[in-house]
């Protein structure tokens, strides 16, 4: 896997300025706002920062959470996990191994088989539905 590297300067010409927040700067979207958070659209979601396919629907699952949330990422490679100590809390961070993009967190309380729940913001993924 090629690693994608920018500027800042770039990211911000690539990227709408929700995008940017996310990925570039490590925010979130607003639980039950994100465009993927009920899709039933069968696909592949790509990381929009570097078209990386990451996530399939079959993983896809409704955690009630209020981000779109799968039990699996395509490959483990795909993604990198994180220590994330920010906002008091401890947590896993998710980003894509390839750009470095923050995508969301990974949780221990997911469905079987992993018991995983990556919990991913919409705004950092392209659905690219399947024919």
């Amino acid at each position: 896997m090629k690693k994608v590297i920018k500027t800042e300067d770039a990211w911000r010409e690539q990227l709408d300025d929700a995008q940017f927040q996310v990925c570039r700067m490590r925010g979130t979207e607003r639980p039950f706002t994100g465009e993927y958070y009920t899709n039933t659209v069968p696909g592949v979601y790509h990381c929009v920062a570097c078209d990386t396919a990451l996530f399939d629907t079959e993983t896809q699952f409704d955690a009630g959470c209020g981000w779109p949330s799968y039990y699996a990422p395509i490959a483990e490679e795909l993604i990198n996990e994180v220590e994330d100590r920010s906002h008091g809390m401890q947590r896993t961070e998710v980003t894509c191994a390839c750009c470095d993009s923050h995508l969301g967190h990974v949780f221990p309380d997911g469905p079987p088989p992993t018991g995983l729940r990556y919990c991913i913001n919409s705004v950092c993924l392209r659905l690219e539905p399947r024919s």
